[in-house]
């Protein structure tokens, strides 16, 4: 079932909704998804102090970096895309066996022209299906010249509470430490307390996110994902945040799936896209 006439604080949005329970709730501002309700539980973190009022970016869910990544050039913080309104209609969702699709769209405009001279077509398929969500960017070079943009899921996954909780599947891999700048070797699960905010390669298999010993969500990139960023602000940080409360980093952690070490760049009439899925391992309660 689809509404497309749903509302979060004011703002339109588009309801997903299986027959089994599972639902999603995306903001129009920035195709960015709100909710992802599965085995009866809410799966993603949105900060109860989040702006709302259409122009200021959301704090949590999974917002869509692009075409910059934080301030890894001149454009605003993370690009323009999470603070403009994507396209959707009734006609862009479908079913698909068990699963709904949402599919979202943004172009060019003289708004987005006059600060990042260049055409472009993205598109934001949200794909809902029991226990499990997959969100895919996609972007087309309609020019005649070639696009470079960088790009990333800023995923904010929920936690009961964060000291309980590890990462798994990133053992192995050499990372970038944006707190201390430095280039360690991740040798066992990631845990959390201080600021963590960490660039890796993507891994070669899912990761898993455990809270109190217990498999919660599996975590899958695809390859054109290049990079995996681990982000939780600490206390500290988070105190800082006007939009966050300031227990707010004990309940969420962002595993983003990014390309944002090497800018994509894109042929003329070429085509990107990479989806990140996330599978819930909870069960619906009794």
């Amino acid at each position: 079932m689809l509404a497309v006439d749903a509302l979060w604080q004011g703002l339109p949005a588009v309801r997903l909704t299986l027959p089994g329970g599972d639902t999603a709730l995306v903001a129009l501002q920035g195709a960015q998804v709100l909710s992802w309700v599965a085995g009866g539980q809410e799966q993603l973190f949105l900060s109860p102090q989040s702006a709302h009022d259409g122009a200021t970016p959301i704090r949590g869910g999974i917002p869509v970096c692009f075409p910059q990544f934080n301030q890894r050039g001149p454009l605003v913080k993370h690009g323009f895309a999470r603070t403009l309104a994507w396209q959707a209609q009734a006609a862009d969702a479908q079913a698909e066996g068990d699963a709904l699709r949402l599919t979202l769209g943004l172009t060019d405009s003289a708004a987005t022209r006059a600060v990042w001279p260049h055409a472009f077509a993205a598109e934001l398929s949200v794909r809902l299906q029991p226990g499990a969500l997959t969100v895919q960017l996609s972007v087309h070079n309609p020019g005649d010249a070639p696009l470079a943009f960088t790009a990333a899921l800023h995923s904010y996954l929920r936690l009961d509470d964060a000291a309980q909780a590890t990462l798994t599947g990133l053992e192995g891999l050499r990372y970038w430490d944006a707190v201390a700048d430095t280039h360690p070797l991740q040798e066992a699960a990631l845990r959390f307390g201080p600021e963590l905010d960490r660039v890796y390669p993507r891994p070669a298999q899912a990761m898993a996110l455990h809270e109190a010993g217990q498999a919660r969500l599996r975590i899958a990139q695809d390859a054109a994902w290049v990079d995996t960023v681990v982000w939780n602000p600490g206390a500290a940080l988070c105190a800082r945040l006007s939009d966050m409360p300031s227990d707010g980093h004990t309940h969420m952690l962002c595993v983003e799936a990014a390309a944002i070490d090497a800018p994509v760049v894109l042929a003329p009439q070429g085509h990107w896209q990479a989806a990140q899925r996330l599978e819930c391992s909870a069960r619906p309660e009794a």
